[in-house]
């Protein structure tokens, strides 16, 4: 079984949580896994969060 799959069965699933909160677990996942560099991945986030509040709504 992946490692994912494991860590699936050992925390709560998140169904009822936020859909920002779900985003969010899901982000940092994908980061994580990919092992990109903390400070590559802020610099990024923060570039995603100036275009999303930029944006007409």
């Amino acid at each position: 079984m992946s490692e994912y799959n494991e860590d699936k069965k050992n925390n709560p699933p998140l169904v009822d949580a936020l859909q920002s909160v779900q985003l969010a677990v899901d982000l940092i996942q994908l980061l994580e896994e990919n092992k990109i560099d903390k400070q590559v991945a802020m610099d990024a986030l923060e570039i995603v969060l100036k275009d999303f509040k930029n944006k007409p709504a």
